[in-house]
């Protein structure tokens, strides 16, 4: 699957997920690229959310449902309801609930970048400030992702990193439709954390900054980085693009 966004079409819903939901009304709200669904379940501040990874879809739903319970102790994250492996290897899903606030692409917040630019910056800056990382189990460096990367038969060319701005516990996933914002137009919580780890900052704010320019229009870039409180810095960010395409 070379897509990533709103469901297009019918969206089966996999037996333990329309179990789970127990009569609640499910809804298809988001497909990736590796083919894993989330799925809404419910309405209303009751609502809950739950994601679905196929078999062979590389997706590891356990390593977030850890890394949310961690993040949960000092950043607005999804809490954990449940966790469960279906038999025989066929499928995983983690359901969370839903939170407060809306999506940084929906409709709403695409035709306002401004507001938006600016959510996503200063959110991502208070995600690093936040996340403490001398306590943070988890990791995220260029060495293991590259590692990672070809333990899995890829082919990711050899690239010696810069050196280090700051360390911090990154998002992993530092796209916008991964930042959610509040009615007033400011940052409320971030979602999809299956990468977090430590990391150099820039690991982030490269592959954000980007997401900015796509969702966007490259014009905001430079607005991100100001919200963040940083100039930006092109050796960096040339360099956690690349290695962003080359692995996950």
């Amino acid at each position: 699957m070379d897509y990533s966004g709103p469901p297009q079409g019918d969206v089966p819903v996999p037996a333990p997920i329309a179990a789970f939901a127990g009569g609640r009304p499910v809804l298809p709200v988001w497909v990736n690229r590796s083919g894993g669904v989330t799925f809404q379940l419910g309405q209303g501040g009751g609502r809950l959310f739950a994601k679905w990874a196929p078999a062979g879809s590389g997706l590891d739903l356990g390593a977030e449902a850890a890394r949310l319970r961690w993040a949960a102790d000092f950043t607005p994250v999804p809490r954990v309801v449940d966790h469960g492996l279906e038999g025989a290897g066929r499928g995983e899903w983690l359901v969370t609930v839903g939170l407060p606030g809306d999506s940084a692409v929906s409709a709403r917040w695409r035709a306002d970048p401004k507001t938006t630019v600016r959510a996503l910056g200063k959110g991502l800056r208070a995600l690093h400030d936040r996340l403490p990382v001398e306590d943070c189990p988890f990791e995220w460096s260029v060495e293991r992702r590259v590692a990672e990367a070809r333990a899995e038969g890829e082919p990711v060319p050899s690239m010696p990193p810069p050196p280090v701005d700051r360390l911090v516990v990154c998002h992993g996933d530092a796209c916008s439709p991964n930042t959610l914002l509040a009615e007033d137009g400011s940052w409320s919580a971030h979602v999809d954390l299956g990468a977090l780890g430590v990391a150099d900052r820039w690991a982030d704010l490269a592959v954000g900054a980007w997401s900015v320019g796509v969702n966007y229009g490259s014009a905001w870039e430079e607005a991100y980085y100001d919200a963040y409180g940083i100039a930006p810095d092109p050796e960096r960010i040339a360099f956690y693009r690349r290695l962003g395409r080359a692995t996950r």
